[in-house]
């Protein structure tokens, strides 16, 4: 039986207009704005496994029709997608043979929802792809992910990244919330920790709250990186206020995974962050809603208003409001909320707008189409949800009671 309280009527439109993703040959495709499926773009590996991960909470929420479309995504993941001769996964099995931290991240994640919904193969994926991010990915002595490989894990690329990491921090969690072996999932949370530290109370913390986003190899940082591609969709030049928002929440998920062995300076990073966020991203440009990137000196480089930014601040805003009984942090929930209502949710579809341009008509220049249902169904998960290392966790925790 679904949850009523967490399956909302937006969240089950939203998990409808997803099903149409699903592809025949394997794994989930790219949709267009009007939801149809866009026979024009090969199958991403990310995409495939940020919707299995989408579709395994549908499962634990108790919605009906998910579970097939959850194994669909984990059979696609551990069979077509998967690189049988040299491990891992590449960007597409539709020729892109790079193997790179970002998509490894979300097969992680995928992987840890399933075997969080108890879906068969979860926790097989899970292992699978743990042990590639352990043996390829994660840099011990650098407390960080390192970023791409070829296909043969032969030649590892000489930029560093924080996006990656972001989302192997969140993978992590989850998959320490997964695990049944409690050794392991401390070693999990710790590592998580160690990228927190590096990234918010580092560079984010003694650079005024302005994250930078790029490094080399020694990880120094490359401010001028993508200076020619400012609009990028995963490298964007300066500072990008999504993720400065995205990392405020993952410091409380962190806190939350670690409980009372939690460093103070979580709670405290976290709120710092999200207030430079918002106090910078927010009308930047004199219109309602977040620019996605700023320069150095606070300055908007790309005022368009993409549909990750304002869900991630909903989700920064719910879990602060939920840890720290602020107030404030409600009424800005609700501000970004009827926003999205007003602006950015669209009713044809039941998913929202990927791109808007300042003045509110949809953009295309980083984004066409709706292909993610990832970032919206999370922000309307998270404000109903108690604060755990991963939202599955918060699923499970909400669906036996527990509201702290």
């Amino acid at each position: 039986m679904a949850s009523p309280e967490l399956l909302t009527e937006e969240l089950d439109r939203l998990l409808s207009f997803a099903a149409g993703a699903r592809r025949d040959d394997g794994g989930f495709g790219y949709l267009a704005a009007d939801g149809s499926l866009d026979p024009a773009r090969p199958r991403e590996t990310y995409v495939t496994a940020r919707m299995t991960h989408v579709f395994a909470l549908a499962s634990l929420l108790g919605r009906p029709g998910a579970d097939p479309l959850a194994r669909h995504g984990v059979e696609a993941l551990t069979g077509p997608f998967r690189d049988p001769g040299h491990g891992g996964w590449p960007a597409s099995p539709d020729g892109d043979d790079t193997k790179a931290a970002y998509v490894h991240a979300f097969v992680v994640l995928a992987g840890a929802s399933a075997a969080a919904a108890g879906l068969p193969g979860g926790a097989a994926l899970l292992a699978d792809a743990l042990s590639v991010w352990d043996e390829h990915f994660w840099d011990d002595a650098a407390g960080m992910a390192v970023e791409e490989w070829d296909r043969a894990w032969t030649t590892c690329a000489g930029y560093r990244g924080v996006n990656a990491n972001m989302h192997g921090v969140e993978a992590v969690l989850a998959a320490a919330d997964a695990l049944e072996d409690g050794g392991r999932a401390a070693e999990l949370r710790r590592r998580a920790l160690r990228v927190v530290e590096r990234v918010v109370h580092g560079e984010a913390r003694t650079r005024d709250w302005r994250l930078p986003e790029h490094f080399d190899a020694d990880w120094t940082v490359l401010p001028e990186y993508n200076a020619d591609r400012p609009s990028d969709p995963f490298r964007p030049y300066g500072v990008t206020v999504g993720h400065q928002l995205e990392w405020s929440r993952l410091a409380l998920h962190t806190r939350a995974a670690l409980g009372p062995d939690a460093p103070g300076w979580l709670l405290a990073d976290a709120g710092a962050l999200y207030a430079a966020a918002v106090d910078r991203g927010w009308r930047a440009d004199g219109h309602d809603g977040f620019v996605y990137t700023l320069d150095w000196s606070d300055r908007p480089v790309v005022a368009a208003r993409m549909h990750w930014v304002l869900a991630e601040a909903i989700g920064a805003a719910a879990v602060l409001a939920r840890v720290t009984g602020e107030r404030r942090y409600d009424d800005d929930r609700r501000r970004w909320e009827e926003h999205a209502a007003a602006v950015f949710a669209d009713d044809a579809t039941g998913n929202w707008h990927h791109e808007l341009t300042p003045d509110g008509r949809v953009g295309t220049t980083t984004w066409s189409g709706k292909p993610d249902a990832y970032h919206v169904a999370q922000a309307l998960l998270l404000p109903r949800l108690p604060v755990r290392g991963s939202v599955a966790a918060g699923v499970r925790a909400a669906l036996h009671g527990d509201r702290d």
